[in-house]
């Protein structure tokens, strides 16, 4: 009786953290973390509609940018809102089932990011490697089935441990660190066994985030090897690596967050609270945040039509000014 009345007293909300210590302020924490917010949205966007309608865009390395912007997109998203409601509204409450649906739809987008980085890197090979077979060998209609696996992929391992968290007691007292749910984070607080959420999520992770990571440096040893092959024949082989530079950057900017919350919550329970929440922070908003920058300055195709649009967008508001 006291375990279904703990079951039923826990299940009903979870209750969301903030910056400990810093709970006056937060506030005006919550504007560089909008701002933040707004600029990840716009950009984001904004990649997905210059690919929309630019036809000399319609390729796939830029298929699969717009599957990265579309996942940074989504992951703000699921996220900011709860984290922007504790920041200024004091909303600390969350259902559990919106709770679980949004670590579902978390954890799947960043397994989804990861995926899209791997096929990017692949894709890098094959284009520096294979130049004259590219089209070939990624043609819009298999670009849209690799991104279909990746969609499944990032989507159905992450079902099995939404069962068991549902079923959890959890400590009616007990709070999460972040403002968003994570999984790693909520296991904390069932009063039950774990060990298969813990083992399953290890696992999920060796085998996707870690696989990724393995075959885009495997892939990077093949692009390096190509392009000491292209530098012999005397084709320059800082014009091929160019075009790699945007997507390293995109791997850093994913992946550092990532590993530095995964070893927070595994090995730095000594660490201090406000440590948790920072890297939470920084996983969900630095990748979306940069990533558009990122693409927007170094891939000559895509800053081009960005500027075009501004500048379009600029004769419109004298147009419009004046006419006013």
């Amino acid at each position: 009786m006291a375990s279904v009345a703990l079951t039923n007293v826990s299940m009903a909300v979870v209750a969301l953290g903030g910056f400990p210590g810093l709970e006056s302020a937060h506030g005006w924490i919550g504007i560089p973390v909008f701002s933040v917010y707004l600029v990840a949205v716009r950009g984001n966007c904004t990649i997905l509609y210059i690919i929309w309608v630019e036809p000399s865009l319609h390729q796939p390395m830029y298929h699969f940018l717009a599957m990265l912007a579309a996942t940074d997109l989504g992951l703000c998203v699921v996220t900011v809102p709860t984290v922007l409601g504790v920041l200024w509204f004091q909303l600390r409450q969350i259902s559990s089932q919106a709770c679980i649906a949004q670590l579902y739809f978390l954890h799947s987008f960043s397994l989804m990011e990861s995926s899209v980085l791997c096929a990017m890197a692949m894709d890098r090979f094959l284009a520096i490697g294979s130049p004259l077979r590219y089209s070939e060998l990624l043609s819009t209609t298999r670009v849209t089935r690799i991104g279909l696996v990746l969609l499944l992929r990032s989507t159905l391992p992450i079902i099995p441990p939404m069962f068991f968290l549902a079923r959890f007691p959890y400590h009616p007292a007990a709070r999460l660190s972040h403002s968003y749910c994570l999984h790693q984070d909520l296991i904390r607080l069932a009063c039950s066994d774990t060990t298969f959420n813990s083992i399953y999520a290890l696992s999920l992770i060796l085998l996707t985030l870690g696989c990724d990571l393995l075959f885009i440096l495997i892939s990077y040893s093949l692009i390096l090897k190509a392009v000491l092959g292209t530098a012999s024949s005397g084709r320059s082989p800082l014009k091929a690596l160019s075009t790699c530079v945007s997507h390293i950057c995109a791997v850093l900017v994913f992946y550092i967050p990532v590993l530095g919350l995964s070893i927070v919550h595994r090995f730095g329970q000594h660490a201090p609270p406000l440590l948790h929440v920072l890297m939470g922070n920084i996983y969900i908003l630095f990748p979306p945040l940069m990533n558009p920058l990122i693409y927007s300055i170094k891939t000559k195709e895509i800053s081009s039509r960005l500027l075009r649009m501004l500048r379009n967008l600029w004769k419109f508001s004298r147009r419009e000014g004046k006419g006013g």
